[in-house]
C-alpha cells in the first residue's frame, strides 16, 4: 500500500514530531496478509466503479444479484464479512470479462 501523502505535508508533520508510516507497519502484517487486503479493495473498487458506468444505483445491483442495498454497500467498501468470492461473482454478474477482472486485480 503506497502513501499518497504530499512530500512537503509529510516533512511538516514529521518536523512536528510525528511518525508517518502505513497500515502494514501500524498493524503489523504480514506481506500476505497486506497483499490480502489490497486485493479485496482492488476488486471493491472495480465493482463500483464497473456498476456505476452502467449506470446502476446499489439497490439496481443488489436486487440483480438477489441481495440488499446495504451489502452492495458493504462490498463496495471492502468489509471483511465480505468474501472475495461473493466480489468476484458480483463482477461476472455484471458481464466482467477474464481479462477485465484480471486488469482490475492488477490495478489497470
Amino acid at each position: 500500500m503506497t502513501s499518497k501523502m504530499k512530500a512537503s505535508k509529510k516533512k511538516a508533520l514529521e518536523k512536528r514530531g510525528w511518525v508517518i508510516g502505513d497500515a502494514k507497519g501500524f498493524l503489523g502484517l504480514s506481506a500476505e496478509e497486506e497483499a490480502y487486503i489490497e486485493l479485496r479493495l482492488k476488486l471493491a473498487e472495480g465493482l463500483k466503479a464497473r456498476r456505476k458506468r452502467f449506470g446502476l444505483t446499489q439497490t439496481a445491483l443488489a436486487e440483480s444479484l438477489k441481495s440488499s442495498q446495504s451489502r452492495v454497500a458493504k462490498m463496495e467498501s471492502g468489509d471483511p464479512t465480505v468474501t472475495l468470492d461473493l466480489l468476484v461473482k458480483s463482477l461476472l454478474a455484471l458481464g466482467t470479462s477474464s481479462r477485465e477482472l484480471a486488469s482490475i486485480i492488477a490495478g489497470r
